[in-house]
């Protein structure tokens, strides 16, 4: 019994000695000095903004550095002197109307130019010092890089779509390389769903593009089409969930962006004759200008002008079995003769209302060995 009661007795000992200690502690940390760390120094191109007066302007039309320095004070003598030592890291005459340049200036009351700062682009600048000897030197602003997963569904269009959701609209671009050979985003419909995972880059917390896309899934008249990012020999392309290539031996539309405004059909009213007869391709509203391109590599066989019909025309033979089409054209590309290649892809043409036409457009049409099909309906063959 009374070992009992002594081990009773050191255990309460023990607690009280326990919590004696542990209040020393906390009273310590109590006791010492609350030290507030600075936030660090703002930068921009490097240098801390709280340290210098700074100004921002762009380059106006037919404006040269001459014309910008001289205006700080800086003679023509050291302005003749940047231009011929600084070729070498960048050549002033090739500073573009609206780029950005910036004045770093002493933050006393002579506000003495300390540095000029222009943007050659995005991400690359070029610094101009000017506080204790003339010295040039190229920078790079630091890029961030965040992978994200988006989607969203057609109310309108693609483009209008990512608008809509907050999404970089240079994605829908990206997503109609990919499906160009298996969606025709001129016929997408409202109630289509897309889902991407992409990689955008960021300069200065400002998106300056999509610079990867690794998979994404597409719904397009209750049919899913997947896209997933396979890289072979430094060269990227696309499979879908079979490991089928997405790229194939036919574009599925010959341009970008536009809407079609005439189906393929054995009978149409002609907006200008008046009168129903066949209309054997697919009509793309596009405006004047628009770039037409081939929408496989073949061999162009017939170029020409008919007044009453097509305009400026094109045919390109791709095989022993399919030829196209391309009339209205405004023009055609530089090159492009009877007899020239093509590839798949390449510039042919532009949009245009030439021939029997109310508006400007692309009349595209496909043969099948000499017979004509509609375009939207050809299943063309996957390629490796």
């Amino acid at each position: 019994m009374k070992r009992k009661y002594l081990i009773g007795i050191l255990i309460i000992l023990c607690s009280g000695l326990l919590a004696i200690f542990v209040l020393q502690q906390l009273n310590k940390e109590k006791t010492k000095p609350i030290v507030h760390t600075p936030p660090p120094p703002a930068l921009k191109f490097g240098f801390p903004v709280d340290s210098f007066h700074i100004e921002q302007a762009t380059i106006r039309n037919n404006q040269n550095l001459s014309d910008i320095l001289s205006g700080k004070g800086i003679s023509m003598q050291t302005i003749d002197q940047i231009v011929r030592t600084s070729t070498s890291i960048f050549d002033v005459r090739k500073m573009k109307k609206d780029n950005h340049y910036y004045f770093f200036s002493s933050k006393d009351s002579l506000k003495n130019l300390r540095y000029f700062i222009y943007e050659i682009n995005q991400i690359e600048y070029v610094v101009y010092c000017f506080k204790d000897s003339l010295h040039v030197y190229k920078g790079e602003k630091p890029v961030t890089r965040e992978i994200r997963s988006s989607s969203g569904t057609i109310m309108s269009s693609l483009w209008k779509t990512m608008e809509d959701n907050n999404l970089n609209p240079l994605l829908a671009v990206k997503l109609n390389n990919i499906y160009q050979w298996t969606i025709d985003f001129f016929g997408i419909q409202k109630g289509d769903q897309f889902r991407v995972i992409y990689e955008e880059s960021f300069v200065d917390s400002v998106s300056i593009g999509i610079t990867n896309v690794f998979a994404s899934e597409f719904k397009h008249s209750h049919e899913d089409f997947y896209a997933f990012q396979f890289i072979k020999n430094d060269t990227i392309q696309y499979y879908n969930e079979e490991g089928r290539n997405l790229k194939k031996a036919f574009l599925k539309a010959p341009l970008e962006f536009s809407r079609i405004s005439s189906h393929f059909t054995h009978s149409r009213l002609h907006p200008v004759l008046k009168f129903r007869r066949p209309h054997h391709g697919i009509d793309y509203a596009a405006a004047s200008g628009t770039p037409v391109v081939s929408i496989g590599e073949g061999v162009v066989t017939r170029k020409g002008y008919q007044a009453g019909g097509g305009g400026n025309y094109l045919y390109i033979k791709h095989n022993s079995i399919y030829t196209t089409c391309y009339m209205h054209l405004k023009g055609f590309a530089k090159g492009i003769t009877p007899g020239t290649r093509v590839r798949q892809g390449q510039l042919i043409g532009f949009v245009g209302s030439t021939g029997l036409a109310t508006g400007p457009h692309l009349d595209f049409r496909v043969f099948k060995n000499g017979t004509p099909v509609d375009p939207l309906k050809i299943k063309s063959e996957p390629g490796k």
